[in-house]
């Protein structure tokens, strides 16, 4: 992809880095409230305003990443499920699984990308390249944050999705001792990515998946 100067980037990167972190912790708390935890709607986490969503650290991640990153959990009481195991598994598949939908609608609009930039023909090819860019690239850093979300979410580290979803497979005794290392994932992501762990373990896959979305369109 060819990347504008630093502070363009980080203006075309705005609109689908909000739209990522915000669809993400709205499809876990509308799940829940759907599961019968009303706690992220009573936060007033059930909202598309990205401001209540953003983590600065998450952001700082993505900035400097451009892939990878995570947005302030949604808080979830699984006292709430009528089956706890199961339904906190399906409320932390719904982040991931939103990110990849939404990547796949960026990928839809960057197909017909030539249709939605019809109208600026009218305005003159100055218009076309000074709007066109731009938006182009904003399309494909759609696909590739919300690539990077969700795949870095399925990572089995806590407080990740990932290991919600492993502590719903494991046998309740090895999900209970797993699930004591939570206090304790914080720390064991930033090993993990201050010694290029998971840059090297994951930048590979979102670039991957991001070219196949991409269609080598850009």
């Amino acid at each position: 992809m060819d990347f504008l100067p630093d502070f363009r980037i980080l203006i075309i990167m705005a609109v689908p880095l909000l739209a990522a972190v915000t669809v993400h912790e709205v499809a876990h708390g509308w799940i829940a409230y759907k599961l019968g935890d009303p706690t992220a709607k009573m936060a007033g986490r059930l909202t598309l305003n990205p401001v209540k969503h953003l983590d600065l650290f998450g952001t700082l991640a993505f900035i400097i990443t451009q892939a990878i990153g995570w947005a302030r959990p949604v808080p979830v009481d699984p006292r709430n499920f009528s089956d706890p195991r199961r339904d906190m598994m399906l409320v932390a598949l719904a982040g991931p699984c939103a990110n990849f939908l939404l990547a796949v609608l960026f990928a839809i609009l960057l197909r017909f990308f030539d249709v939605i930039i019809w109208p600026l023909s009218l305005l003159g090819k100055e218009a076309v390249v000074f709007f066109g860019k731009p938006l182009l690239l904003m399309l494909g850093l759609g696909i590739q944050l919300n690539i990077g979300l969700g795949v870095f979410n399925l990572l089995p580290v806590p407080p990740l999705d990932g290991s919600k979803i492993l502590m719903g497979l494991l046998p309740r005794e090895l999900a209970y001792k797993y699930s004591r290392l939570e206090p304790y994932g914080f720390f064991i992501l930033l090993l993990l990515i201050f010694t290029g762990v998971i840059q090297k373990v994951l930048l590979p896959v979102v670039w991957t998946l991001s070219h196949l979305l991409r269609g080598g369109i850009i």
